[in-house]
């Protein structure tokens, strides 16, 4: 069975789950992120381990299902749980969803991740509108092998969509979000965090923050011509001179800290739509 195939199959299924519901914008939630569920009317949860050909998500603060409800007034689908590189899955499996979630009808995109902030004007529990990215440091490509649903050789200059972005930043400034900073993401595999020397390289080669998703899932977003919106959260700092052993307690209390703006952010945002 072909890619192709396998998605139509997937996003098939999930239609007749959800009596054929036809989302507008697809939503993945990131570490310590998953408040905003709280505001979407759930109209049908469905566990990755029922979805065919979904993987598990294996990290413990990932819950693994997707939803499907509205929210800001929009029909939304959301991963509560995203795939990584590092935990096994090859990058056709960590953007499989994405490309599910187009079949099924999304429109955008909208990504929340949680990040090391190298930029130092950052501050723990900033939000990172994302700007660009880097994905150089990534050792595979997800457009690599069979092409389908877009473009071979898709255009990245502009990946994250500037007139949400645009939008976002009236969003904060109205809700007095002085928290809020723009910058690029720089993308790695994982799951170790980086030394002082990789720190620096990174910072040298245009990074504002790092961190271990997103940027596969975008890719494969923009190559399919969805218009896609991402948010860091600065959940520790990734400074050489300062640094700092990294605990996981504190990445997801910093998080959690920052996330009723992030939602704030993100709930306005597509009610604007």
């Amino acid at each position: 069975m072909s890619l192709l195939q396998t998605i139509e199959k997937t996003a098939d299924f999930l239609k007749r789950k959800t009596n054929h519901f036809e989302p507008q914008i697809g939503i993945i939630l990131g570490t310590g992120l998953g408040g905003l569920l709280n505001d979407i009317e759930v109209l049908h949860e469905i566990p990755y381990a029922a979805i065919p050909d979904f993987v598990e998500a294996t990290v413990e603060f990932h819950p693994g299902k997707l939803i499907f409800g509205m929210l800001s007034g929009k029909k939304v689908v959301c991963m509560s749980g995203r795939f990584h590189y590092y935990e096994g899955h090859s990058m056709e499996q960590v953007t499989f969803p994405v490309r599910v979630m187009k079949k099924l009808g999304i429109e955008r995109l909208f990504i929340s991740n949680a990040a090391g902030g190298m930029n130092p004007d950052f501050k723990v529990s900033d939000l990172m509108i994302i700007e660009d990215h880097i994905s150089l440091f990534l050792p595979a490509n997800p457009l690599v092998g069979e092409n389908v649903m877009g473009d071979r050789f898709p255009d990245m200059c502009d990946p994250y969509d500037l007139e949400m972005i645009a939008m976002a930043e009236e969003v904060a400034k109205e809700n007095k979000i002085d928290e809020i900073q723009k910058g690029v993401y720089v993308i790695v595999s994982g799951p170790c965090l980086e030394t002082r020397a990789e720190y620096r390289l990174l910072r040298m080669a245009g990074g504002d923050a790092v961190g271990m998703s997103t940027v596969p899932e975008a890719i494969v977003a923009v190559q399919m011509g969805l218009k896609v919106f991402a948010i860091s959260v600065i959940t520790d700092k990734g400074i050489p001179e300062t640094l700092q052993k990294a605990k996981i307690e504190n990445i997801i209390a910093a998080a959690q800290k920052a996330e009723p703006k992030m939602t704030l952010i993100f709930k306005e945002l597509i009610g604007r739509l």
